[in-house]
């Protein structure tokens, strides 16, 4: 059948994941640093993440696509929790799709599931709609033994300045035939040894795909490094969260477009300083 249903722009998407607290459907995923719809049948193409995309990636079009189907997609959402319920109910009662509403409730009271209360649906709605995965707070508790070790006055291994990506500049003597550190900017504060485990040895760029405007002049300025500086290694260190495998899609974007051909790692850090995954991409 012919509906409505979303699209994602693969070229537009920084991987940001505003998008997905935003589908109470659960249909977007992040995949390959790429929200990409994960399938036709839990989309209801009402578009409630076009609004919430900065790079207007998402839109919706009419095509050939499954049926949406409400009952599979309560089957995924009671597996979350009260949470995913509440916001799929407040979803669709702001849409005013009274048939799928009606559905879902169905859904609920033939399998036993408590039916979340008016008020508990709209603060569990506002809870899921916060934003972006890698902006919502947390706090750590550091382990004690973590906690009392000594503070040593550790040597800074910075070679040069600037080291913001719009700054630097590639024709620089300092980046020719380096290996060259690509960092997000809060890598640096979550890691305890990064001067001495990752910046040693190495030139240095920091950015952050997220907040940063501009990031056309990033990929020409990797570019640059890799066939004007023609840099040894390039190794791009970011954070867990979705948005910030943005950075890891414009080094590879500068690499494909560049006649030289370096070989590239990629770092990435869980929130609380260790280390997730190194391998080369």
């Amino acid at each position: 059948m012919k509906r409505n249903i979303i699209t994602v722009d693969q070229e537009k998407c920084t991987g940001c994941g505003l998008c997905i607290p935003n589908c109470p459907e659960g249909a977007i995923r992040i995949i390959d640093g790429k929200a990409r719809l994960v399938s036709d049948l839990m989309c209801d193409g009402l578009g409630a993440c076009l609004g919430h995309c900065p790079e207007a990636a998402i839109t919706i079009e009419e095509r050939e696509a499954v049926e949406y189907d409400e009952r599979n997609v309560m089957a995924n959402i009671v597996k979350q929790g009260a949470a995913a319920i509440s916001a799929h109910l407040v979803h669709l009662k702001e849409h005013n799709q009274t048939g799928y509403y009606d559905q879902a409730i169905g859904y609920l009271k033939e399998n036993n599931i408590p039916i979340p209360e008016e008020k508990e649906k709209s603060s569990m709605h506002d809870a899921l709609h916060a934003g972006c995965p890698g902006s919502r707070s947390m706090t750590f508790e550091k382990k004690e033994a973590q906690a009392a070790q000594p503070t040593v006055n550790q040597a800074s291994q910075l070679t040069h300045w600037p080291v913001q990506m719009h700054l630097l500049s590639p024709a620089a003597p300092h980046f020719r035939k380096s290996d060259f550190l690509l960092a997000a900017d809060c890598t640096a504060f979550a890691l305890g040894t990064f001067h001495g485990d990752f910046l040693k040895g190495k030139t240095l760029g920091i950015a952050c795909p997220k907040l940063d405007d501009g990031k056309e002049i990033y990929i020409e300025k990797i570019k640059a490094l890799i066939d004007e500086a023609q840099i040894n290694t390039l190794t791009v260190i970011i954070m867990q969260v979705p948005c910030c495998g943005g950075l890891l899609n414009l080094a590879k974007e500068a690499a494909s477009q560049a006649t030289h051909k370096v070989p590239i790692k990629c770092i990435t850090v869980g929130l609380e300083g260790d280390i997730l995954k190194e391998e080369w991409v």
